[in-house]
């Protein structure tokens, strides 16, 4: 079978009149019919005139080929009621409405932090840092570093005088303005107002007011610095209180006490939910949701405390406004096979177990060997000083004090005291550098565990404070993780070899062996060891020693030049 010839006929009105060139078609003779009427029509000459030859297609492509017309797919307009004219506006509305529902994808931009923006001229800079509240107190600078970094806005303003009374009276405080407390700008509690707004402003998503750049990093600067403070404050408390007790059972009482899952239930007691979710019911949330803002709410707000009122004042809230009780069945650590300790205690922890109010309310004598001397005496037990005059006191003991730059001049009137310090502090270096392996067995308390634990803490908020002043522009997250990179163990340890600390450590017979021949068995007790100097160091001579040994001696921040 041969292709099939197509012709297409076309209408006169597809194409333009045919030109004179072309020979006219021939008029019907009346005189001859026969020729008229075999005559083609004139209509049909020209269409077999102007139609193209025909078409030979190959026989494998017979399907004709359809073109898709695009059609018009907008609704057809609401017809309008009867009762409302033609070009009412309601009606416009109404269609404008439709038309706005097929529209054209959005272009997916790049997220706004890749975005470059110019950066500020030196004019607008200058302004920025001298209007930015953290500027304004030059006596406080921690307190100052974490005040928010602009001016609160209207809308601050506006929960403060809302909500603000609430949270003072559940805490309480008194509900004047603090504005009006003390004299002068170097009273920190005049500032307490700001911070305590800044601890329940918690990431709402739902908030406008909580996503500003002010609100947010303050609130996160104040977390970041709170959960150092619970720690440093219940390591304190937990040594003084149980002078016989190892770290570990103390840690879990900590965790009972502040972990994360128990954090609502002490929001809820102290009548703070409904500041912290103000549009959801507590009991019904579940946990992801409820826990992440009440653990920031809660750190927050212990960093307000302390920045405003000191460490005395975080124990009164805790225990009184939240009522905490450290012998609550459900805060007893787990039972485990505890070493009988055979030597006698301090006398101050001999006969009664201290309260918290006997911690917070503790002052040393003026005549007192140490900066903490109770906590002294908590960690480095009375019977140390049979240790006197043995090989290392003699050999090693010089030589680290040197290393360390110790004993610190001190304006004491009496040289006895002087040099009473200087023996104490000889023989808590001692117990710094004993592994547990060596006397662990016949007395639980001569190795470093205890002042490894406060020690720690310390550090901890020490290091803390110090990014907080240093990057006054960074949030909270970014701070916890520069941080938690500083802080890491194995770093810990590396510090205390550079300095060829490590040699002084006492160990075990049983350990001694396996320790010169695995480098790795080491690392944790150097680690221990670095932390235990610190401990030693805040309860002997408080906290700008431990700056000291960390920012000038240890160089944890690896920013002072190596020696070549």
């Amino acid at each position: 079978m041969g292709p099939l010839p197509i012709v297409l006929r076309l209408s006169s009105s597809s194409f333009p009149p045919p030109s004179s060139s072309l020979p006219p078609a021939p008029s019907p003779n009346p005189q001859n019919p026969a020729a008229s009427s075999m005559a083609p029509p004139a209509m049909a000459f020209q269409a077999l005139a102007f139609s193209p030859l025909p078409l030979h297609l190959p026989a494998t492509r017979r399907r004709a080929r359809v073109l898709a017309v695009a059609a018009d797919q907008t609704p057809p307009p609401p017809q309008a009621s009867p009762s409302e004219p033609a070009n009412s506006p309601s009606r416009l509305l109404r269609e404008l409405a439709q038309r706005k529902k097929a529209v054209s994808p959005k272009k997916k931009h790049p997220p706004r932090r890749f975005i470059l923006k110019p950066p500020l001229d030196d004019e607008r800079l200058t302004q920025r840092f001298l209007n930015s509240p953290q500027l304004s107190l030059k006596s406080l600078p921690l307190l100052s570093s974490c005040l928010p970094s602009s001016p609160l806005s209207a809308a601050d303003r506006t929960w403060m005088d809302e909500y603000l009374l609430e949270a003072k009276q559940a805490l309480g405080y008194p509900l004047a303005p603090s504005e009006t407390l003390g004299e002068g700008d170097d009273c920190p509690a005049r500032h307490f107002d700001v911070l305590l707004y800044l601890a329940f402003q918690h990431l709402d998503p739902s908030s406008e007011r909580t996503r500003t750049r002010h609100v947010r990093n303050g609130h996160s600067r104040l977390w970041f610095l709170g959960q150092f403070v619970l720690e440093l404050a219940f390591c304190e408390f937990f040594l003084q209180r149980y002078p016989r007790e190892s770290p570990g059972p103390m840690r879990e009482r900590v965790f009972a006490l502040i972990g994360k899952k128990v954090l609502p239930k002490w929001i809820k007691a102290a009548s703070l939910h409904n500041l912290v979710f103000p549009y959801d019911d507590l009991d019904k949330m579940i946990r992801k949701d409820r826990e992440p803002p009440t653990k920031a709410v809660f750190w927050a707000l212990f960093g307000a405390i302390y920045l405003c009122f000191g460490m005395p004042e975080v124990y009164r809230v805790l225990f009184e406004a939240f009522g905490m009780d450290p012998e609550e069945e459900s805060c007893q650590p787990k039972l485990r096979r505890q070493l009988e300790d055979v030597d006698y205690v301090s006398v101050e922890f001999e006969k009664r177990q201290l309260a918290w109010q006997d911690v917070a309310a503790y002052r040393p004598p003026a005549d007192a060997l140490f900066a903490h001397p109770r906590l002294f005496r908590a960690c480095v037990p009375p019977g140390m000083h049979r240790f006197r005059g043995n090989i290392w006191d003699f050999d090693n003991r010089p030589k680290v004090m040197n290393i360390l730059g110790y004993p610190l001049p001190a304006n004491d009137k009496i040289p006895e005291i002087t040099e009473a310090r200087n023996i104490e502090l000889g023989l808590g270096l001692q117990l710094c550098f004993m592994h547990p392996s060596k006397y662990k067995f016949e007395h639980p308390r001569f190795c470093f565990e205890r002042l490894e634990y406060v020690g720690q803490k310390i550090q901890d908020l020490v290091l803390a404070e110090r990014l907080i002043m240093k990057h006054l522009d960074a949030p909270g997250r970014w701070l916890s993780e520069k941080h938690r990179r500083l802080l890491m163990n194995k770093y810990c340890g590396r510090y205390l070899r550079d300095k060829h600390l490590h040699h002084y450590i006492i160990y075990g017979e049983t350990v001694q062996d396996r320790f010169e021949h695995n480098r790795r068995l080491r690392n944790p007790s150097t680690t221990a060891v670095q932390q235990a100097i610190h401990g030693l160091s805040y309860c002997v001579y408080g906290k700008p020693d431990v700056r000291r040994l960390m920012f000038e001696v240890f160089d944890f921040e690896q920013v002072q030049p190596k020696a070549v």
